[in-house]
């Protein structure tokens, strides 16, 4: 039903209009993230009426969706235990950040036997996405001693496995590892939230259509070079959690080896270097970095940017 890797506000239109015409009183996703907050779109709208524009921003629902059982076959989004929907307004080419307690799917199934057929590009992707999550969780301002478990221990058994799982997609320890990895950084960040790396990722995929996850990747160092004055002994526990030897270092230091990790892992699995190699273009920064500032996901990002500050962030990336 969907033919693009983000679901749009149209999707979101004729999926609803299925599920009205057919009598259908549950919703049934299979997939990942698109999938799932395609479903969610549905659900929301259905229940609560209106269009799906109506619940941009946070927990703007009154009425809980139908019964829906979201069933994962990726290793990235969380989006199937989230109360997070991101669907695409394609008027305004904006990624609309839906945070709504009401859209979290009342049973989320991952099983690693329905991801190993996962091709190579989506393993990578989506597991950098779920890395994300983990890190824009930790350094979050609202980050709790739970969310904090959650998140190192997902960046842990990201950094173990990911290349694995990239390498061999039939290797059932490593494809489990992720499962439980994008799981575990999902239960981080739909309680301590994200930052930048998200509501900058979602300008991405709004005007240019990108994968969720290698935008993701490849703005994750670059926002969190930016970040890293805010949260440096923070930057230190995920460099240790990714594997690397910090001991005897400065705290400036040990922090600069988490950007490093990421940079290396990200490109041990294949991930673009920069924004340029997706066609991305220097023209639509600042409109880009305009949207980026209104999104509720960096809301909890635990440094604020200027407007400039988002565009040469963008452009550092590029």
């Amino acid at each position: 039903m969907i033919p693009s890797p983000n679901p749009t506000d149209k999707n979101v239109a004729a999926a609803l209009e299925i599920y009205k015409s057919k009598g259908c009183d549950m919703i049934i996703s299979l997939g990942g993230g698109s999938s799932h907050d395609c479903g969610k779109g549905v659900g929301i709208v259905a229940t609560n009426g209106g269009k799906i524009h109506d619940y941009e921003g946070v927990d703007k629902s009154t009425k809980s969706m139908p019964p829906f059982i979201a069933i994962n076959t990726t290793a990235g989004t969380g989006s199937e235990m989230t109360r997070f929907c991101i669907i695409t307004d394609t008027s305004r080419k904006v990624k609309m950040a839906i945070v709504d307690w009401r859209t979290t799917p009342a049973i989320a199934i991952n099983d690693p036997l329905l991801m190993m057929g996962m091709p190579p590009a989506l393993t990578a992707a989506t597991g950098m996405d779920a890395l994300t999550h983990a890190v824009e969780a930790y350094v979050s301002i609202i980050a709790t001693p739970v969310t904090d478990a959650c998140a190192l221990k997902a960046i842990e058994l990201i950094a173990k496995n990911l290349r694995a799982a990239v390498a061999n997609g039939q290797d059932m320890v490593a494809r489990d590892a992720m499962a439980y990895a994008e799981y575990l950084a999902g239960m981080a960040f739909n309680n301590a939230s994200l930052g930048h790396v998200h509501a900058m990722a979602h300008q991405l995929g709004g005007f240019y259509d990108l994968p969720h996850g290698v935008c993701n990747a490849i703005l994750l160092p670059a926002v969190e070079r930016f970040n890293m004055i805010a949260k440096m002994d923070r930057f230190v526990d995920i460099a240790v959690a990714m594997g690397e030897v910090v001991t005897g270092m400065s705290v400036r230091a040990a922090a600069e080896k988490a950007l490093e990790a990421i940079k290396t892992l990200s490109k041990d699995v294949g991930i673009p270097s920069g924004l340029t190699e997706l066609g991305v273009k220097e023209k639509d920064l600042k409109i880009m970095a305009e949207n980026a500032q209104k999104d509720a996901c960096g809301f909890t990002n635990p440094r604020r940017p200027t407007l400039n500050d988002v565009i040469e962030i963008y452009r550092s990336a590029l």
